[in-house]
């Protein structure tokens, strides 16, 4: 219990200390610019704590699950000669003209210069590139703290288990029952730590090249060398042919035309490999990220289909996708498991537990590129489209379009709190009554 306990709460706290430092990559640049950062905040709702050094107020509020940096002069006034707003036709001009008034009341006396609408495009894009950097930058720490310093599963030619009997992967048991006949590797007298020499006289380097020729040798005898207790020993074996699921080079399960799995009759002596730790080099970890970017990216690009899926899970019989979205109540449950289960090694469950804080990580990251206010991305895009305005009209010889009036996408920001808000309830929902598992 108090594994699980101290799993949960590694990724609470680093989930936190997440949020603080991406809240710094807007905060820092901002200052450095000269924006005036009226207020520095972990989470949301009511403030718990908050104490002031200069022009700003830090502090952490009761909802961890975000943060936030007050920049003044968020968005610019209405543009000179435009007829005056005053929203009384909808809910929708209430919110743009609303969000004017409040950026424009944070604008002290003299103060304008340093309103973050008056800064430069490229600076602007900085200071909301800031946040996510910083979330990709941490992912590569906690990635290289996996990969380089603790290491990665790695198979060996050492023998770490051995089965009983030899189960075809259409069986309804995964145990060994009397009366059932004896896989060959217990027949041969294979014992746990043995280590793979050579097979049929063909050195054996790595546990795949064993297990390719032990696949493709159903019902012929095998000679197999072994090294145990540092002597060597020739032992004789006949993998016999079984049923298995058949995978692609990925590691993924093969899926035939009918939408059933590929099933493959191949040769097996019931061994499997002792697993270590092994340290990679710092070249691994850029590409390792870089697959974690990929199936955020394809997560968030069929999120719709996969928030149905949860959806009919949660309120269903159906079972939810291992690899499908999680809230941070899964998140913390999956730690929590990992840190409490005894039968993986704790190197391993070390490796895990900073790993999801590096998934975690580059989920920040990403989902904070959608190019949808009010995230970050949302805010890039809007600077980038009025350099384009005023790009355009330089080249055609126009007047300064001005800054865009960003205002206006307030509606769409009231939108996307909402539909995330909801998606969030629905994943937390999920997490608890119908939670992913990986033991």
């Amino acid at each position: 219990m108090l594994a699980y306990v101290i799993g949960v709460l590694v990724v609470v706290v680093g989930l936190v200390v997440s949020i603080a430092l991406h809240e710094v990559g807007h905060l820092v640049p901002a200052k450095l610019f000269g924006v005036k950062v009226t207020q520095y905040m972990i989470g949301f709702g009511r403030t718990l704590f908050s104490f002031r050094r200069g022009e700003t107020e830090y502090g952490f509020k009761a909802i961890p699950l975000g943060g936030y940096i007050a920049m003044i002069g968020m968005y610019p006034p209405t543009a000179s000669g435009d007829r005056a707003r005053n929203a009384t036709t909808g809910i929708f001009n209430q919110l743009v003209q609303d969000a004017r008034d409040t950026s424009a009341s944070t604008i002290g006396e003299d103060e304008d210069h340093r309103a973050f609408y008056r800064l430069a495009i490229w600076k602007r894009i900085i200071i909301m590139l800031g946040g996510p950097t910083m979330n990709l930058l941490l992912a590569i720490v906690f990635y290289s703290i996996v990969i380089m310093g603790i290491g990665i599963p790695t198979t060996t030619t050492t023998i770490g288990s051995i089965s009983e009997c030899v189960l075809p992967a259409t069986s309804t048991r995964q145990t060994c029952e009397p009366g059932d006949t004896a896989a060959p590797g217990v027949a041969a007298g294979i014992q746990v730590g043995d280590r793979i020499v050579s097979i049929d006289g063909a050195p054996i380097d790595s546990w795949e090249q064993a297990t390719a020729v032990i696949r493709d040798s159903s019902d012929e005898e095998l000679s197999i060398v072994v090294e145990r207790d540092g002597t060597e020993q020739t032992l004789t074996a006949t993998p016999t042919p079984t049923a298995r699921y058949e995978y692609d080079a990925d590691g993924n399960e093969v899926v035939g035309s009918d939408g059933q799995p590929v099933i493959t009759e191949v040769g097996v002596l019931g061994i499997g490999s002792l697993q270590t730790m092994q340290p990679q080099p710092a070249s691994a970890v850029l590409p390792a990220v870089g697959n974690n970017i990929s199936g955020v990216v394809g997560i968030i690009a069929n999120l719709p289909q996969r928030l149905i899926d949860v959806g009919q899970a949660a309120f269903g019989s159906g079972e939810r996708d291992p690899n499908g979205p999680l809230s941070v109540v899964g998140v913390g449950r999956l730690a929590g498991e990992i840190a409490a289960a005894d039968t993986i090694p704790i190197a391993s469950r070390i490796a895990t537990v900073i790993g999801i804080l590096g998934s975690l990580n580059v989920a920040l990251f990403v989902f904070n590129l959608v190019p949808l206010v009010p995230l970050d991305g949302g805010h890039i895009i809007t600077a980038l489209w009025e350099g384009l305005k005023r790009g355009f009209a330089r080249i055609r010889r126009k007047p300064d379009p001005g800054p865009v009036d960003a205002a206006r996408l307030m509606p769409l920001t009231f939108t996307v709190v909402i539909v995330l808000g909801a998606m969030s309830a629905l994943l937390i929902y999920a997490d608890i009554v119908k939670p992913i598992s990986v033991l």
